[in-house]
């Protein structure tokens, strides 16, 4: 009996752990994005929110108020969804894809302009209090 103890005790502990991995990785909560296309740098806040059994959220930039995120999906830390970027009175499809790690979020927008596709690497940092 004593030897079963450690080894319960043990697995309980990895059962634990997984799912702590996996509380530190969900994607909700206002995230500040920073990214640049070409010399400039662009800042954009994302916000993330549990809508049931789902997600759903919204994305805005200096220049531009909050636009609903389409097809947002969360699976195995990787968090992918589009939205509509509006510049000069044009509208851009913007197609994002991120890794989620705790606090910190990584990956890359790409959109299409004239029939050419620029991707940039974007990075966030969750805000305070919003887990």
């Amino acid at each position: 009996m004593r030897t079963i103890l450690p080894v319960v005790l043990g697995l309980c502990g990895l059962a634990r752990a997984a799912d702590d991995k996996a509380a530190a990785a969900d994607p909700v909560g206002t995230w500040r994005l920073e990214y640049a296309i070409g010399d400039l740098k662009r800042t954009a806040t994302l916000t993330v929110k549990r809508d049931g059994d789902k997600l759903a959220g919204t994305m805005s930039w200096a220049d531009q108020k909050e636009t609903e995120l389409k097809d947002l999906k969360w699976k195995d830390g990787a968090l992918t969804f589009s939205a509509v970027r509006e510049v000069g009175g044009n509208r851009y499809p913007v197609e994002y894809a991120f890794s989620v790690d705790g606090d910190k979020l990584k990956g890359k927008g790409a959109v299409e302009n004239g029939g050419r596709k620029t991707e940039f690497d974007i990075e966030g940092r969750r805000g305070q209090g919003d887990k």
